[in-house]
């Protein structure tokens, strides 16, 4: 017979699974911005797909705006032959001067890695990138993406392993997107002209319909002007005891970002001595932790 605590543990698990499933919900918290009927939500709202051909390709946004916040959804990437496409999960505000905060998925030649790329605009300018091989197939299982934004830093993760951080370097002239409220986007489309090494490699449009899944979308941010005044439960991760709103790596979450960075990273703008001739941006001299 189950002891009173047991229920209570039996009971709150239960609260707890059924919070998650309920704050992850297409339906309620994204739009589909593009596409003719490419962009699909399935499964009550649970998932959501994005599909590219030869005449269009699709994307969402979310429905809100937020100014700060944690965004995360799983994602499985286009399987095979994904070159020329890219996938697309990120944020940005809109207008001249706009601010963004990217992942973007660069696919390629079936057996070859998928290329990572991030990348963070501020006032309209960007040139902020870093790329990755992931440790895994992407396109093989749904896998966690997730970028958080406080005013102090950015930080990107793959399956809660933090990847990059950016950190608020304004006191040394850095722009740092601060101000102006980002939606969530994602899109599906056809890069062949830059994506897959440089362009040498076309879309191969006899694999199309090319479609990537998205599944567990959640946002736990602050909404700009919301009536409630409240950004939300502090979230936390396995890579720090913090929440997002301040949140930094723990001694941990710092020992699996040198290992991303070392054994993964394929380009760093703070190493390409050719493109800054006169000397790498400011910001790369200082400590990325």
């Amino acid at each position: 017979m189950a002891t009173f605590s047991n229920l209570s543990l039996l009971f709150v698990s239960m609260f707890v699974a059924a919070f998650a499933i309920a704050a992850a919900d297409f339906n309620r918290d994204a739009q589909i911005t593009w596409g003719d009927g490419r962009a699909k939500i399935l499964e009550g709202g649970r998932m959501l797909t994005l599909s590219l051909d030869q005449y269009s390709g699709s994307g969402f946004q979310s429905t809100n705006e937020y100014l700060f916040g944690k965004f995360e959804v799983q994602l499985k990437l286009v399987p095979g032959n994904s070159a020329g496409t890219v996938t697309t999960f990120f944020l940005t505000s809109q207008g001249e001067g706009h601010d963004e905060i990217d992942f973007e998925f660069l696919g390629n030649s079936s057996g070859e890695p998928y290329t990572v790329h991030t990348n963070v605009y501020a006032q309209g300018k960007g040139d902020k990138e870093q790329q990755f091989h992931l440790w895994f197939d992407p396109t093989a299982a749904f896998h966690i993406y997730s970028i958080v934004w406080n005013p102090q830093r950015i930080i990107f993760s793959v399956d809660n392993i933090p990847i990059r951080v950016f950190n608020n370097d304004e006191a040394i002239g850095t722009p740092f997107p601060k101000s102006q409220p980002m939606r969530v986007h994602s899109s599906l489309w056809n890069a062949d002209d830059w994506a897959t090494q440089g362009g040498r490699v076309k879309t191969d449009w006899s694999k199309a319909p090319f479609v990537a899944s998205y599944r567990n979308f959640n946002i736990n941010g602050c909404i700009p002007g919301s009536s409630s005044g409240s950004c939300g439960p502090k979230a936390t991760d396995s890579f720090s005891t913090q929440g997002w709103q301040t949140q930094e790596l723990d001694a941990r979450g710092r020992n699996r970002l040198r290992w991303v960075q070392q054994k993964h990273m394929i380009y760093n703008y703070c190493s390409d001595s050719q493109r800054f001739p006169q000397g790498v941006p400011a910001e790369c001299k200082r400590s990325r932790f």
